[in-house]
């Protein structure tokens, strides 16, 4: 692919999107769109730093795109809200529903390939399991409006497809638990692997949520952990095959994206205190009430798709990729 391509990533001041930012930056890329709300200015080291071309405001996207016409190589749309407390679905319908449609009618009108995000989130509590098979779709019944914008969308996209009106290829991503650096701004929202760092700074001790669901010990729920690293590889190992013609819309579709294997929250926190050469020290409080019944117990991405469409480098295992980032990231403050 052409250094000189020309990439939309949406989403770019946010965590994902501007480590997105900063691999294409370091694969040679710096004809770079990045859009977001710039506004923010806790997030503002998550991309000042970063080689563009141009930075445009989230609802000015769509005016700037044809006022100036540029011939755009490939869209990637990370933007989001992403708060999972938020419960007032108009936001995300907004957010996460009508904007998404908005740089898919673009993509498709004008032949641009487009990587976009979704969630695990919309795997709800796991009652279909987790295949990012296209015939669940339907059936799935996320536990918050997060999660619902986001499937909402994944099922309009399928049906356009089925319409045949839809971007040359497309594929969307169903993250599982993402961590690692330029989260800092999230606060709440930020990984379990965040807290527990700040938490083992401020008082030596990780605080978990105690297990109300039978089955199931203290610390035990278990999650699919996909390190940052590995989310943004996938991404460009995908704009490359669409962009290079080797992607064939056979492949279009939705696709898990976490490493394949649960982990415990125990075994995270102590390959967090592992980072910073201290034994565990873990304590267990009860969960909020407001959050017990939307609860997930258990996430395990099943990555045969990904890895049939010919995705072939290994993840991050939770130890190596927690050890990166504590070492690496969290005990300087360091952003990639």
């Amino acid at each position: 692919m052409d250094k000189n391509a020309s990439i939309i990533v949406t989403g770019s001041a946010g965590f994902i999107g501007s480590c997105m930012a900063q691999y294409l930056n370091e694969k040679g890329y710096r004809n770079l769109i990045l859009v977001d709300d710039f506004g923010v200015e806790a997030k503002r080291k998550n991309w000042e730093s970063k080689a563009y071309a141009h930075i445009v405001e989230r609802h000015s996207l769509f005016d700037w795109l044809q006022t100036h016409q540029p011939k755009i190589d490939i869209v990637i749309h990370l933007g989001a809200r992403t708060d999972t407390t938020e419960f007032d679905y108009s936001i995300h319908e907004a957010l996460n529903v009508q904007y998404s449609k908005d740089i898919w009618a673009y993509c498709t009108a004008n032949q641009v390939p487009l990587v976009y995000a979704s969630s695990a989130a919309t795997y709800g509590a796991g009652e279909f399991g987790y295949d990012d098979d296209h015939a669940l779709t339907e059936k799935l019944v996320p536990l918050n409006p997060y999660g619902i914008s986001k499937n909402e969308f994944d099922k309009w996209a399928l049906h356009q497809s089925k319409e045949n009106s839809q971007p040359p290829f497309w594929a969307g991503l169903k993250f599982f638990n993402v961590y690692g650096p330029n989260e800092y701004h999230k606060g709440r929202m930020a990984s379990v692997i965040w807290h527990a760092f700040n938490q083992i700074q401020k008082d030596g001790v990780v605080k978990l949520f105690k297990s109300h669901k039978e089955g199931y010990k203290d610390g035990e729920q278990l999650r699919d952990f996909v390190y940052v690293k590995d989310v943004v590889s996938v991404i460009g190992w995908m704009m490359e095959a669409m962009v290079n013609g080797e992607w064939s819309i056979e492949k279009d579709g939705l696709y898990n994206l976490g490493t394949g294997t649960a982990r415990a929250f125990n075994d995270l926190v102590k390959a967090t205190f592992a980072g910073l050469d201290l034994a565990p020290n873990i304590v267990f409080i009860d969960m909020p009430e407001d959050i017990r019944d939307k609860y997930q117990y258990f996430t395990e991405a099943n990555m045969k798709k990904l890895r049939e469409a010919g995705y072939a480098e290994p993840f991050y295992s939770l130890e190596a990729g927690v050890g990166d980032y504590v070492r690496g990231y969290l005990q300087t403050l360091k952003y990639l």
